[in-house]
């Protein structure tokens, strides 16, 4: 059964949804792929209690990595893009290009595109940390001000870098 909560950000309202064991999804209320709750989800905010403190406290600029169990809905290069992303360390960024490298597709920066896209976790499985080639803001789920302002977050100096 597929549970939810919704969650205050500086961002914006975030829905975040979990399976009995693991979270699940982690969506923006505004952007291009804006999702809110499903009819036939079930409200259960015990439930995210340790999701909902470790979210908070990344917003607030005390928490650079989660813990938490994870259980995204992908195919298994999906998963090893996302596996990608979760390696890309706080206050730094990554282009689509180096996701291909890392997952072993060289060429496939397109569907790395694709995949990043797709991610059921935002923020806590680190999409936004993915730019374009040029270091320039590319898609987001939660729209590019959400990006900027993530990425705005973790850089040490106020101003976000792309790193390799």
């Amino acid at each position: 059964m597929p549970y939810f909560t919704a969650v205050p950000s500086p961002i914006g309202n975030l829905t975040l949804t979990a399976n009995e064991s693991s979270l699940t999804g982690l969506y923006f209320s505004t952007g291009p792929k804006a999702r809110t709750a499903d009819a036939a989800w079930v409200r259960d905010d015990k439930r995210f209690g340790e999701a909902v403190a470790q979210l908070r406290a990344y917003f607030s600029g005390r928490l650079e990595s989660f813990d938490l169990p994870l259980e995204a809905s992908a195919t298994p290069f999906q998963n090893r893009v996302l596996g990608a992303l979760q390696e890309i360390p706080y206050g730094e960024t990554r282009t689509y290009r180096d996701i291909a490298r890392a997952v072993g597709s060289p060429k496939a920066v397109r569907a790395v595109g694709s995949a990043n896209g797709a991610n059921p976790i935002a923020i806590i499985i680190p999409c936004h940390r993915v730019v374009g080639s040029n270091g320039s803001l590319t898609g987001f789920a939660g729209g590019l001000p959400a990006k900027r302002f993530l990425l705005d977050l973790e850089s040490r100096d106020g101003k976000w870098h792309l790193s390799n």
